[in-house]
């Protein structure tokens, strides 16, 4: 299928985080629609699948502002200017989490809404950990909370579980560790 033709990008909003764009389109038949989305900012994202054995994960809970309660995920977060996704996987479990990793993998890039957002974020699976801290950006100390990747259904049960990209992260580090089994 060929791609819709973008006349015009015109940014309509923007704020610190955010900048929002009118895309004008015309389809290859001729339709032409004018679409809003979240505009890519940066140099994209990572989130972390620490392992610190063959069988525990560590998670972090943090404040979310977006549902106003604290959440239980994997660390993430965004890619700074000359790091490449791996360099800033492992700086972000040193600062969120307290440990260095000696093997990353990435696993996947997702979108979480590809038709609003142009954001990715590589999910990484970080092992041979060994504690190294490094300070963060993060308002108070996240609490690293161990689990079990066994026990996936008593994780997926709990309400402070709800980010979708921990989900998806959680189910292919599943995959790709009981690959090697």
């Amino acid at each position: 299928m060929k791609k819709p033709t973008i006349h015009q990008k015109t940014v309509v909003a923007s704020s610190r985080l955010f900048a929002i764009e009118a895309l004008d389109l015309e389809f290859s038949n001729g339709e032409k629609r004018q679409y809003e989305r979240l505009a890519r900012r940066g140099h994209g994202a990572v989130l972390i699948v620490p392992m610190l054995d063959d069988n525990t994960m560590l998670l972090i809970r943090e404040y979310a502002a977006g549902t106003e309660q604290y959440e239980l995920a994997f660390p993430k977060g965004k890619v700074e200017a000359g790091e490449d996704f791996l360099e800033a996987a492992n700086r972000e479990i040193m600062e969120e989490v307290g440990y260095e990793a000696s093997q990353l993998t990435i696993m996947q890039a997702l979108s979480l809404a590809p038709s609003y957002m142009g954001h990715i974020t590589h999910i990484i699976l970080a092992q041979g950990l060994r504690p190294h801290r490094e300070a963060g950006d993060e308002p108070e100390a996240l609490e690293v909370v161990p689990w079990n990747i066994n026990q996936i259904d008593e994780l997926i049960a709990r309400d402070d579980f709800s980010e979708g990209r921990s989900f998806a992260a959680l189910f292919l580090a599943q995959r790709f560790l009981n690959k090697g089994k």
